[in-house]
């Protein structure tokens, strides 16, 4: 038997004692090897204890059995994990007593290699999985944590499947040589050397590269703005959403997730004050879903109104434990003279004032590196990138020379390059190197 027709095992916590170890199986014959060991068939997603014995019958240890069926398991196949005391010897005699049922000690990160296989992972999500478990610090974490939920590998999708449309567009150019140049082709390949690898690199709060005609469309016709009114083009938040509601805590749309959450959320506290008299499950999802946009965070904005007055420790008793916070002021302009209290800034959305010192105090809160603060990325990936980058730039001169067949290969190129990150193209070779650095259980 090779690749996923073994059943493997290892152990999920590291080596040494403790107070709890655990055991995890994965493949066709997981359940079965739990049920030689124990004497009871696993229940899915059900912790049972159990106790383990030897092959003679004698007792090895009492603990806990929780089966997983496939493919809702962290590899996609049957997966069982055996929660014994941490003694070394003990988990080592019910390694040998699994391996002995017909399990194989697994290679070190093969249950992440299997997750990968079975779809349940991309790699560059495998990877963050590995920087997670290694990470040394608070802002490391969170950041591969940020990978390991899909951010980065989004980003990547959506740059795939611009890619794949301009290779649409340069292959109907090849067998139509007399038509003009198409929208796709003409306008975005010519902006994509500038701007689409960068975006793949930017970080959350920065918000995605529009071009200022795009922007101008959006907004529609040109409007006087009404004094102390927000005005798309204005937010320090690029991409943010939509004008100032008169209700506090109310906004157009509801918090983001993926790589634009940074938008405006609704705070929690003020949220639930405000429409206690209508709650109902539509408003306690809003606010569960805020709560998590904010554990999820590196810094909240404290956004008070200086026209009003407001005060910050009602809202700061409402934000997760540990969470920094800024304090913001806005509608500066509609109180001549304001001056924030210490450590808090005044902005006006209208006139432009405290703008840049506010995205200067963002950019030093994410360490004064804009490019890379979003997510974990290896050197692997900005290496991708760069031949990403190469590649446009040589499809945009081949476009200007109108040779269509060296700028399609060019985009084939990018697009290889770019699947590279995510695991979509890749050698076997460069799979294996990459998993072998994980952790024996992982």
């Amino acid at each position: 038997m090779s690749g996923s027709e073994e059943t493997i095992v290892a152990p999920a916590t590291p080596a040494g004692r403790g107070a709890i170890g655990i055991l995890r199986l994965s493949g066709p014959r997981a359940f079965a090897i739990a049920e030689a060991l124990s004497g009871r068939r696993p229940r899915h997603r059900r912790a049972e204890l159990v106790t383990f014995r030897a092959g003679d019958g004698r007792a090895i240890d009492r603990g806990l059995q929780l089966g997983f069926r496939g493919p809702r398991s962290f590899t996609g196949e049957d997966v069982v994990e055996l929660h014994a005391h941490g003694a070394p010897v003990v988990l080592a005699m019910l390694e040998e007593r699994m391996v002995e049922l017909g399990a194989r000690r697994a290679r070190p990160g093969e249950f992440s290699e299997r997750a990968f296989h079975h779809g349940k992972l991309d790699l560059a999500q495998a990877e963050a999985l590995a920087d997670l478990i290694a990470a040394g610090s608070r802002r490391a974490a969170q950041a591969a944590l940020r990978s390991l939920s899909g951010v980065f590998s989004r980003r990547c999708e959506a740059l795939a499947e611009r890619l794949l449309m301009l290779r649409v567009e340069a292959e109907a150019l090849i067998d139509f040589p007399e038509e003009e140049l198409g929208p796709t082709v003409g306008a975005a390949l010519a902006r994509a050397p500038r701007a689409r690898p960068r975006r793949a690199r930017a970080p959350a709060w920065r918000g995605p590269h529009r071009p200022a005609a795009a922007r101008r469309a959006a907004r529609g016709p040109a409007r006087a703005p009404e004094r102390g009114q927000v005005q798309p083009a204005q937010r320090p938040a690029r991409g943010g959403a939509g004008d100032r509601h008169p209700h506090p805590g109310h906004h157009p749309r509801p918090p983001p997730r993926g790589p634009r959450a940074r938008r405006p959320v609704p705070d929690p506290g003020r949220h639930r004050r405000d429409c206690a008299s209508s709650a109902g499950a539509v408003e306690a999802e809003g606010i569960r879903r805020a709560r998590e946009e904010a554990a999820r965070a590196d810094l909240a904005l404290l956004v008070l109104d200086a026209e009003r007055g407001d005060a910050a420790e009602p809202l700061a008793a409402e934000l997760p434990p540990g969470l920094p916070a800024l304090r913001v002021y806005t509608k500066v302009d509609l109180v001549p003279g304001f001056r924030p209290p210490a450590g808090a800034l005044a902005v006006s959305a209208l006139s432009g004032e405290g703008l840049a010192a506010l995205r200067a105090a963002l950019a030093e809160h994410a360490g004064g590196v804009e490019a890379d603060g979003g997510f974990s990325a290896r050197a692997r990936h900005l290496e991708a990138l760069g031949r990403v980058r190469a590649h446009l730039e040589a499809a945009a001169a081949r476009l200007e020379e109108r040779a269509c067949e060296l700028m399609a290969e060019e985009l084939r190129l990018a697009q290889r390059a770019l699947g590279e990150v995510t695991g979509a193209v890749g050698s076997e070779e460069l799979l294996a190197a990459i998993f072998a650095s994980f952790c024996i259980g992982k």
